[in-house]
This record gives C-alpha cells, sequence and structure tokens, in this order.
C-alpha cells in the first residue's frame, strides 16, 4: 500500500507539474514572441546568457562580471552594471526560501507549488508586458523588476503557507516533522554534535555532483562568457532557440525527473542490493522505470522526428526572418535531436540518483569531474568549428556519456533479478518503421513546400505532418498498449474522474 501510495502521489505531482509546465509555456511563448518585436537580440541575449552566471555567482564574481568581462555597448544594452546587481539580489533571494521548497518538494504539496509559481510567473509577465511597452528604453531594468518580483512572489508564497501550516491540526494529523518555523533556521540542540558528520559527509558529497552537473548543464554558457566565441546577437538567437527547443524537457521531462526521484528513493531503500530490497517493491519500482522509459523515449523521438522538418517553419511564426534565417533553423533542428538524449538522461539519472549510495556517489563525482573538463573542452573547440551548433552537439555528447553511465548502474541493480527496465528503451519495429516513413514524408515535404512558397505551401506541408502524426500516435495506441495503460490509470485518472 505504501508503494502505491508513493506512486500514486508522484504520478500527480508529476501530472500536475507538466500541466502547470504547459500553461506557464504557453503565456512565456507568447510573451517572447510578442518582446522579440520590441527589443534587440543583443539584449536578449545578455539577458539570457550572461546574466544568469551572474546569479549563479552574485557574491563571488560580481566584480569580475562588472569590470573583467566584457561589458556591452550602453547604447545597444543599457544598465548593463545595473542588471548584473539586481539579478545577484534575486539568487539571495530565491536562496532563503530553498528550505521551503525543499520540504515542499520532499512532502509532495502539489497544490502549493502549482499556486506559488502560478503567481510567480503570471506577476512576472505581466510586469514584463507593461515595462516592455511603456518604457522599452529601459532596457536590463525591465528583465531584473520582473525577476526580482518573480522571485518575491515565490519566496513569498512559500513562506507564507507554512507560517499558517506549521504547528496546525494538519501538519499533527500528518505527523509532520518540523512543529514551528525556528526549527528551518541554524540551532544548536544539546546532548548532540554540532555537526552530523555522516550527514555533513553526504550533504558534501551531493554538493560537489550538483556543482559538477551545474557545469555540465550550463557549461556552454560559461564558454560563451569567459571566451567570447560568440557575439551578443548570436547568443541571443542561440538562447532563443535554446528555450524553444528546451519546451518539452522543461514541462514534461522535468517534472517527471523530479517526481520520480521522489517515488524511487521511497520505494527503494539507498544503498542496497535488489536481494535484499522488497521484493513486491523491486517489482513496481522495475515496472515503472520500464514504462517510464518508454514514455520519455517516444516524446523524444517524436520530437526528434518531427523537428527536423519542421524548424524552420516554427521559427518563421515565432520569431519572423530574424529567426528563420541564417543559423536558426539549423540549431533548432539539431536541438530536436538533442531533446531524445535529454528525455532518457532524465529518468535514467533521477533513478540512479535515488539509489546511489555515498560511496558511489563520490565514485560518480569523479567521473563528472572528467566529463565537466571534456565537455567544456569539446564546447570550444566544436564552437569554433562550425558555430553556435558546436554546443549543442557538446551537450549531445555529454548526454550520451551519462545516460552510457545510467544504463550501466541500472544493469548492473537489476542483473541478479528477473526484472529488464532497459527494455522500455526498445521501440516495437512497427512503431520504428512509422517514425521512420515520417521522417521521409516530412522532409520531403519541407523541401518541396517550406518556407518561401506562400502561405498555401505552408499549410500543405503542415498537413503533411499532421497526417504523418495522426498516424505516428495510432500505431503507438495500437502496439504499446502497456504504455497507455499506466498513463491513463496513473498520469490521466483523476483528470478523466473529473470529466464523467
Amino acid at each position: 500500500m505504501a508503494s502505491q501510495d508513493a506512486l500514486r502521489q508522484a504520478t500527480r505531482l508529476a501530472s500536475s507539474s507538466a500541466l502547470l509546465q504547459v500553461l506557464f509555456r504557453v503565456v512565456t511563448f507568447g510573451l517572447n514572441a510578442f518582446t522579440l518585436r520590441y527589443l534587440s537580440r543583443e539584449l536578449i541575449g545578455v539577458v539570457s546568457v550572461r546574466v544568469p552566471l551572474g546569479v549563479f555567482w552574485s557574491i563571488f564574481l560580481g566584480l569580475i562580471w562588472l569590470h573583467l568581462l566584457e561589458v556591452p555597448d550602453p547604447s545597444v544594452v543599457p544598465h548593463y552594471q545595473a542588471g548584473v546587481v539586481a539579478f545577484g539580489l534575486s539568487a539571495v533571494i530565491e536562496l532563503l526560501g530553498e528550505p521551503f521548497w525543499v520540504l515542499a518538494q520532499a512532502h509532495l504539496f502539489v497544490r502549493l507549488k502549482v499556486v506559488a509559481e502560478s503567481l510567480s510567473v503570471v506577476s512576472k509577465c505581466v510586469l514584463t508586458v507593461i515595462l516592455v511597452v511603456l518604457y522599452p528604453q529601459w532596457g536590463l531594468y525591465i528583465f531584473s523588476l520582473a525577476q526580482l518580483l518573480y522571485v518575491s512572489v515565490l519566496v513569498m508564497c512559500y513562506v507564507f503557507y507554512f507560517v499558517m501550516f506549521l504547528g496546525s491540526p494538519e501538519a499533527t494529523k500528518k505527523s509532520f516533522p518540523i512543529a514551528r518555523m525556528k526549527a528551518l533556521l541554524p540551532n544548536w540542540v544539546e546532548d548532540e554534535t554540532f555537526v552530523n558528520w555522516k550527514e555533513a559527509r553526504l550533504t558534501w558529497s551531493f554538493f560537489k555532483q550538483s556543482f559538477l552537473k551545474q557545469i555540465l548543464t550550463e557549461g556552454e554558457r560559461y564558454v560563451m562568457t569567459f571566451l567570447n566565441v560568440l557575439n551578443f546577437g548570436d547568443q541571443g538567437v542561440y538562447d532563443i532557440v535554446n528555450n524553444l527547443g528546451s519546451l518539452v524537457a522543461r514541462f514534461i521531462f522535468l517534472p517527471i525527473e523530479e517526481s520520480f526521484y521522489v517515488f524511487f528513493a521511497k520505494v527503494l531503500e539507498r544503498g542496497k542490493n535488489v536481494k535484499d530490497q522488497k521484493q513486491d517493491d523491486v517489482s513496481m519500482a522495475a515496472n515503472v522505470l520500464e514504462l517510464l522509459l518508454k514514455l520519455v523515449l517516444l516524446i523524444g523521438l517524436t520530437i526528434t522526428v518531427f523537428g527536423y522538418a519542421y524548424s524552420q517553419l516554427a521559427l518563421d511564426i515565432y520569431g519572423g526572418s530574424m529567426l528563420s534565417s541564417g543559423t536558426g533553423p539549423v540549431l533548432l533542428r539539431c536541438y530536436s535531436l538533442y531533446v531524445l538524449f535529454l528525455a532518457i538522461n532524465g529518468v535514467t539519472e533521477c533513478f540512479t540518483f535515488a539509489l546511489m549510495c555515498k560511496e558511489e556517489v563520490d565514485r560518480y563525482n569523479f567521473v563528472m569531474l572528467a566529463l565537466s573538463f571534456t565537455f567544456m573542452c569539446f564546447s570550444y573547440f566544436l564552437t569554433r568549428w562550425h558555430g553556435s551548433v558546436g554546443f549543442i552537439l557538446a551537450n549531445c555528447f555529454n548526454m550520451g556519456i551519462r545516460i552510457a553511465h545510467s544504463i550501466h548502474y541500472i544493469s548492473d541493480y537489476f542483473r541478479e533479478s528477473t526484472y529488464r527496465p532497459l527494455s522500455g528503451l526498445l521501440p516495437s519495429p512497427v512503431l520504428a518503421l512509422v517514425y521512420i516513413l515520417s521522417g521521409v514524408m516530412t522532409g520531403f515535404s519541407e523541401v518541396f513546400c517550406c518556407c518561401d512558397k506562400g502561405w498555401m505551401a505552408k499549410l500543405i506541408h503542415i498537413s503533411v505532418g499532421a497526417l504523418c502524426f495522426a498516424a505516428t500516435i495510432g500505431t503507438v495506441l495500437c502496439t504499446e498498449t502497456k504504455l497507455i495503460h499506466f498513463v491513463r490509470s496513473q498520469f490521466l485518472s483523476r483528470y478523466m474522474k473529473k470529466g464523467t
């Protein structure tokens, strides 16, 4: 029963988060398409690539950003210094709310997360639109104020909720481990050592892993910033394409990864081999892992196949000729392939990290250290060779190595059992054939109908894609019945009940 409850809560959190992310991306998609008509791509490049690095290193590297790195032309990107300071301040504010976010995530407070993120994102979008329309000359002030409002609303939602929740009858009924807000602050407990060294060592291991994972995830931005391999305009185009290409990764893959990490950590005990676990829990975990792998694989393959033929059309509709000409379409095509790597890596890593003991985490940190150095070198040389496309190719290499490590861990973990969850990475032959035919047909359609041959040709191109997509979905419904049952019973069950 406990495992079933954990699965139900995890799927509820994942589906709610995914729905929330879809709504967010619809809002921000329209916002970005709107602001692209008002702002220069140099300003967008600074906001999207340079300033988030100032967030991460706000305390330590603020002076470097302001005085040692290249500063944009004030006539093109005004108020750069104020933007760095404001984004650094927003990082500090957001860190104040981190303990509350961890509590909410660990205890699966779905409604709190939905409300907090909804209010903060809506507030940010509304303020951005107002300032862009009324005061476009403010430059980075617009994004700085919007970011400060976003983190302030987000943190205040979490703080206000826990002020009301802690000590309440509901918290007592749930046996919530914290009774007062004061318990979230650093404190000295009598008859106990000042530092729990076992937990401290585990925390240090995860800190090193998070630091290295940050390099692997955002490494191309560091290369852009410190080595100046792209100008601000190219950085802006790259980041717009990056954000557009990662929509599915953010609103589907990330909620699944976060929610099912909690599920696997609750169902299986960290550091124990498969024989020492409860076999019913092992069976459930293996089955869920296999179906999750199949789910994200099919989503990733769909994005890869159809993204190749419709990248130029999507960019033309989204940002006009500024994006659809030049390197934009090539970038988005490559990113469509990268989405497939992201899909598989998210699920395999969430299982691996949920089961690793401290010693395994430490060993993996050495792997990530070597991988981080290799990734940075690949990013630099591939970018010199092939421009901004080199960043995506380096990311594909990075994700491929991480996937190989996770697959090796999962294979070893289930070797002494009868379960083979990695079979979820193998689509049925019929479905694979449909994907190949869809890729060929949409590819020919793009050559003859897109994208400078008028709207009628574009509509024909879209119609061909719609027919191929319908055939793909129909094949999935016929060949992947086990997966369809899992999605309907776990992810869609509560929405279907509301509709009946």
